[in-house]
């Protein structure tokens, strides 16, 4: 495994056979990462605002403060008075509109099938409400793939939190050697950072491919699912789909 200056294993955004390790687990966060929801997500963070009578945000302002969870989101949006009262209006919005978008995003089953036939575990770690989150999965017909999905209220904790990761793995019986996490946001860095895990960023969800590598330097971006699976796992088009067959 390549390791930088600091004595922490990092991977270039290439990453050669010969270094490239055996992910036994793979954690996945969920939104931006494996699914597209941000449209009813921003609907439930406007009707929100609007029915507490806060002024509106707009689709830019709330995809950029997203990633952190309802409460941390809310805590960029409005004043600190008004967080609670607005994370009880949105769940409550949101678990009403969530199931009007669940769009898997473009590479992500044909790359999923192929790590479960290779004998990986794979696991979604997310900060969206647990029970929630196993819905979607389930409704984007991801759940075969996955031992376990863990989200906020399974648990005290919520990303970047090591507790939460820590609780994860061992639920899954891994170990932070052999695990990497993948995600779209700084706040999926950071969580693997606090544990110790490999992580791989991709920006199909909340920042662009400049945004995560100025946020995150040193930590592999790829500009979609297709191209980390080629550089991390060293699958091809052509092998993730005979695994999606």
């Amino acid at each position: 495994m390549c390791v930088d200056k600091a004595g922490r294993a990092s991977l270039s955004e290439s990453v050669e056979s010969s270094c490239r390790p055996f992910y036994r687990t793979v954690l996945f966060d969920l939104d931006g990462t494996l699914v597209d929801q941000f449209r009813v997500i921003y609907e439930a963070y406007a009707h929100t605002m609007q029915e507490m009578g806060l002024p509106p945000v707009t689709y830019e302002q709330v995809r950029g403060a997203v990633g952190g969870s309802i409460t941390v989101t809310f805590g960029k949006l409005v004043p600190a008075q008004h967080v609670d009262e607005a994370v009880a209006r949105f769940r409550e919005e949101f678990r009403r509109i969530w199931d009007r978008q669940v769009d898997v995003l473009p590479g992500v089953p044909e790359l999923l099938s192929s790590l479960h036939q290779r004998g990986h575990q794979l696991a979604v770690l997310t900060n969206k409400d647990g029970d929630l989150a196993r819905q979607v999965v389930e409704k984007a017909g991801l759940s075969p793939f996955f031992s376990r999905v863990f989200g906020t209220l399974d648990t005290p904790w919520r990303k970047p939190d090591v507790e939460f990761t820590r609780h994860a793995l061992s639920e899954l019986g891994a170990q932070p050697a052999e695990t990497c996490l993948i995600g779209d946001s700084p706040y999926d860095v950071a969580t693997a950072v606090n544990a110790g895990l490999d992580c791989f960023a991709v920006a199909t969800g909340s920042h662009s491919t400049g945004e995560l590598r100025e946020a995150c330097p040193g930590i592999p971006v790829h500009p979609n699912m297709s191209a980390l699976a080629r550089s991390v796992f060293g699958l091809d088009g052509a092998e993730c789909l005979a695994g999606h067959a």
